[in-house]
């Protein structure tokens, strides 16, 4: 197991700024708002080949009145307690606080190893600023800057010869059979509870106020055998009601979770039923190619409504949402949530589903016996061959005579008609039309042959 880093200390003193210099990514949100940073980040960075966990938390402010203080509080002290040392982070350009003391005090009672990191000092002349920090009663001292990379290495340096060194090397990347999972949806509508449930523990902080989510946050987690990431994510607003300049970037962060994801779980209110702009949060899950579920969260509250008629009205205003898998659930009461995994597992396999040329032919075979193209101006669309060239999401080439000859209801019916035989349940799937003249004598057998060796598909398009 790696050694895990815990980054403390008072509110807006820079940990989040130093998390990100040390992962070398900005991963979590900075800014000079206090409090923007409420629930533990967790991300795995090496010095000189040599790996460990790092931990960003709240700012500690034991008296403080700023909202979800308390809870701040809770979920820093519980990275404290996994933690096998401690990096205190103080701000040397105002100087020891009385609220350092109270969280000096308070790190001094986990009995962890502790490097007080003194930030804000960009240069070695300002390193005598340090020496006032002694009253703090933690002997390991180091100037640094988070923000110009001052001496970053020697601080990493200091905490790490205070662990033991792990035995074997332990790669600092998600393996490839991992599945990635995002819990994206509009603020409120239960992400964090559903996290914590499946987790079985308080790993994201809930509350009714909407937006209390702000960072993307990375838990892993093995279940029969299979290895999932789950993101958490921060609720993704209407652009107008964007009001801060943390909500712009809980917004961002959120489209990169879908970015790196392989499956969304997409969270519906059911109580308050479908938004626009959960419309728009579903046609951006398709548009960047990721698998989707949808989750209809608080069912515990409705009334007088059955489920086919809920499920119905959401996919009748998304095309898309019609080949994704449905639950109806409540986090809270823990209600269908064993349900979720194995719907999440066969989405994800489904999304890597790879069908021959061969087969796509005989699809395109029988499409066009049951239904002919129509005639425009005197010509008809010709489909010579189909294929597919990529997987996650699956994308297929049609190579046909003109593509200007391709009607919007023939594609519909070709679309329909491969859902009911492949479905790709959960999955966008994305077609391509490419004139070319008809093909010549062996050229589909060496198409298909290129396509199942993963060789590079080379097709002349004159």
């Amino acid at each position: 197991m790696l050694p895990k880093i815990a980054i403390v200390g008072r509110p807006n003193v820079g940990k989040s700024a130093l998390f990100n210099r040390i992962c070398q990514k900005r991963l979590s949100i900075v800014d000079e708002q206090e409090g923007i940073t409420r629930d533990r980040l967790y991300a795995k960075s090496e010095l000189f080949g040599r790996p460990f966990e790092l931990i960003d938390t709240g700012g500690i402010d034991p008296f403080g009145t700023a909202p979800f203080n308390q809870e701040i509080k809770a979920q820093a002290l519980f990275a404290v307690e996994e933690a096998d040392a401690i990096i205190f982070v103080v701000d040397g350009q105002t100087g020891p606080t009385l609220l350092d003391g109270d969280v000096a005090r308070i790190l001094r009672k986990s009995k962890k190893p502790i490097l007080l990191a003194v930030n804000k000092i960009d240069t070695s002349a300002e390193e005598g600023a340090v020496h006032q920090f002694l009253a703090l009663g933690i002997p390991h001292i180091l100037p640094v800057s988070a923000l110009q990379g001052y001496q970053i290495a020697e601080l990493l340096e200091s905490v790490l010869d205070k662990l033991p060194d792990v035995e074997s090397e332990i790669p600092l990347e998600e393996p490839s059979d991992v599945i990635r999972v995002a819990i994206i949806g509009r603020p409120n509508v239960g992400k964090s509870t559903l996290l914590n449930q499946l987790l079985n523990e308080e790993r994201s902080i809930v509350s009714p106020i909407a937006g209390t989510t702000r960072d993307a946050i990375d838990v892993s987690l093995t279940l029969n055998g299979q290895k999932y990431l789950l993101i958490d994510t921060a609720g993704i607003r209407r652009k107008k009601a964007e009001k801060e300049v943390v909500d712009k970037f809980a917004a961002i962060r959120t489209e990169e979770a879908i970015d790196r994801a392989d499956v969304c779980l997409f969270v519906l209110d059911s109580f308050e039923g479908f938004t626009t702009q959960e419309k728009r949060i579903a046609s951006e899950i398709e548009s960047k190619g990721k698998s989707c579920i949808l989750l209809f969260n608080k069912w515990d509250l409705v009334k007088n409504l059955q489920m086919e008629h809920a499920l119905r009205g959401v996919r009748e205003e998304i095309s898309f949402l019609s080949h994704c898998p449905a639950l109806f659930l409540s986090a809270i009461h823990q209600r269908n949530l064993n349900k979720i995994f194995p719907i999440v597992k066969k989405v994800y396999d489904e999304r890597y589903r790879k069908v021959t040329t061969g087969q796509l032919n005989k699809f395109i075979e029988g499409c066009l016996h049951r239904c002919h193209p129509p005639l425009l101006n005197g010509k008809r669309l010709r489909i010579y061959y189909m294929t597919q060239t990529q997987s996650a999401p699956p994308k297929f080439v049609v190579f046909v005579n003109k593509p200007t000859l391709m009607t919007e209801s023939y594609r519909k019916y070709l679309i329909n008609q491969f859902r009911d035989v492949y479905q790709f349940s959960g999955s966008p799937i994305f077609f391509e039309l490419r004139g070319k003249a008809k093909p010549k004598e062996g050229e589909v057998a060496a198409v298909e042959q290129a396509v199942e060796s993963e060789e590079p598909l080379l097709i002349d398009q004159t």
